[in-house]
């Protein structure tokens, strides 16, 4: 099977990130492929790539941008709040979070993590830049609550700001985004690409 890596470009309040999220992590691991997560702070990579922040497009773009995620929601079979309780959300803590059990615990407990925190904002009305709700993220997950304690060491959040400089050097836009051997694939709408792409890399 093909050992090919995917560099994993997410934002961790991204409702396209959960939407693709399971799925992704089932391509990859058919393929037998390893994942790099690579949390970013698309605050940061939105004013050097165009983009803008939700509250700032125009009225046509957010009413559309419902009809999508309600369309796609549909399709894919995923329950989906349009309107949740906890967002906009900083996702800085989160993706911290994510960094830090992705070095201690490995890709799939981060992997694990990243889906709960995401379904955490889009289904489950929590609050992933509060503390207490990443820890009973943590709990529910057996995962070690000092993970919160280890996301706050200076290490970890160098490494966040690499990553998301890393994805304003090579173009990135949006999230998710999934780059094999320096191919982009924009949007959770394009994982059938993705799988594609890691067929014919076995």
């Amino acid at each position: 099977m093909s050992r090919t890596k995917i560099d994993y470009y997410f934002a961790t309040m991204s409702p396209w990130t959960y939407l693709g999220h399971e799925r992704f992590a089932a391509i990859a691991r058919a393929a037998g492929a390893s994942i790099n997560l690579c949390p970013m702070d698309l605050g940061k990579v939105f004013p050097v790539s165009g983009g803008l922040p939700l509250a700032k497009r125009s009225p046509q773009r957010q009413a559309y941008r419902l009809v999508e995620l309600r369309r796609f929601a549909e399709h894919l079979k995923l329950p989906l709040n349009l309107h949740p309780a906890h967002f906009p959300v900083s996702g800085d803590a989160s993706a911290r979070l994510i960094l830090a059990v992705d070095q201690l615990d490995g890709t799939d407990a981060a992997m694990g993590l990243a889906g709960a925190v995401l379904r955490g904002v889009w289904v489950d009305e929590r609050n992933i830049a509060d503390p207490a709700d990443l820890a009973a993220m943590l709990k529910a997950l057996g995962l070690p609550a000092r993970r919160l304690e280890d996301a706050a060491e200076p290490a970890v959040n160098e490494r966040y700001e690499a990553i998301t400089q890393r994805a304003i050097d090579i173009q990135l836009f949006g999230a998710p985004s999934y780059v094999i051997d320096g191919e982009l694939f924009w949007g959770q709408d394009r994982l059938d690409f993705v799988e594609r792409r890691l067929a014919s890399s076995a």
